[in-house]
């Protein structure tokens, strides 16, 4: 039966085929059967349920992570869950919630291990919490690409904002802007809202001094990191806090950038001072910095800890296998990623923030430290 309007050519054989042609190229859709509509439409939450035999509400619980949801429903949920192929429409539920579960987090464009791990533990701890997280690196800091970097995050409809800002540019570039959702900072000596710093570098560059103090030697010579970020500052007033306090005469420190290569160099400016026995001991502020050193002290034909002892900071995986193994400042990367989400979901509920004392580096001792040449 032709339709109204519709001028249809006659073709000899697979005219039905033609005619359909014709009429999705008009804009029009031909019909389809009841059960082709079953086999094109998502699978639903409902759908989840009544594969699983439990509720709506049970595989909710299973998706946001409740822990009140026994071990064997949970595996029937996500097994229905794979069997179906089911993933959650966050666009529709923050209509619905006027939540995203999603958290937005701006980190500046770096490989440092610090931010790095600090990222990471943001994002295991936001899922732990049954949120998701979105983030941007902004590899320009300055107030426009801060700006613009709040926008987008905005734009994906995040409940929340963590930034993770190491440098004091970056501080700069955040203060006076406004955003309609809560937004907490990381890594600050002095934070925008005043939270209290989390990871206490000041303290950790302390201990590290105080412990080659108190192996005997006399002085220590410190290997700062890059003055514009704000940890290296914290380990260099930490280092000076230590040597004031034992009345200890405090040399310039040696400028580095972070890099193993920077240390290098350090290493081979210093070597000279340990072979006069100027230098017995050398904080260093990371341990990427320290290796540099280690190697630029063995070239020297010197040998640690036996004419230098050598103390890093962060702990990275790969300090235990130095040689000698590095003793270090261990930050737990985990529970600062832990409390900055609490922290923001506590401001997203509109629950007041709890006082709480920073989180202490812990020293550990290895083979690189040790008391110092007679």
């Amino acid at each position: 039966m032709a339709l109204p309007g519709l001028a249809v050519p006659k073709v000899a054989g697979n005219a039905s085929i033609l005619c359909q042609d014709v009429i999705v190229n008009m804009g029009m859709v031909p019909t389809i059967p009841d059960e082709g509509l079953a086999q094109v439409r998502a699978p639903v939450m409902h759908d989840v349920a009544k594969l699983a035999g439990v509720s709506h509400q049970t595989v909710s619980r299973v998706l946001n992570a409740h822990p009140n949801v026994s071990a064997t429903t949970r595996g029937r949920v996500e097994q229905a869950i794979a069997q179906l192929g089911y993933y959650r429409n966050t666009a529709a539920r923050a209509l619905v919630t006027r939540s995203s579960r999603t958290l937005g987090v701006i980190t500046v464009d770096t490989a440092e291990y610090g931010p790095t791990r600090t990222l990471f533990a943001i994002e295991s701890a936001a899922r732990s919490a049954g949120y998701y997280v979105n983030f941007v690196s902004v590899n320009q800091i300055d107030r426009q690409h801060m700006v613009e970097a709040i926008d987008h995050l905005r734009a994906a409809s995040v409940d929340g904002l963590i930034a993770i800002v190491p440098l004091r540019a970056a501080i700069a570039s955040l203060r006076g802007i406004s955003t309609d959702v809560p937004l907490v900072e990381v890594e600050t000596n002095e934070a925008l809202n005043n939270e209290p710093v989390v990871m206490d570098q000041v303290s950790g560059a302390r201990s590290a001094t105080q412990h080659l103090l108190d192996l005997g030697h006399r002085t220590v010579l410190h290997v700062a990191g890059p003055q514009e970020w704000l940890a290296a500052e914290a380990r260099v007033h930490g280092w000076r806090a230590a040597l004031t306090a034992a009345n200890r005469e405090i040399r310039p420190y040696v400028a580095g950038d972070w890099s193993a290569r920077a240390g290098y160099r350090a290493g081979r400016e210093i070597a000279p001072q340990v072979t006069a026995g100027d230098v017995t001991a050398v904080f260093v502020a990371n341990d990427q910095m320290a290796l540099g050193v280690l190697r630029a002290i063995y070239d020297a034909d010197l040998s640690v800890p036996g004419d230098v002892s050598v103390v890093g900071f962060d702990d990275i995986p790969e300090a235990e296998h130095f040689i000698p193994a590095l003793t270090t400042m261990r930050q737990d990367f985990g529970e600062v990623g832990r409390r900055y989400v609490v922290d923001v979901l506590r401001r997203i509920s509109g629950r007041p923030q709890r006082s709480r004392q920073p989180i202490q580096p812990e020293l550990i001792v290895r083979a690189s430290s040790g008391r110092p040449p007679r």
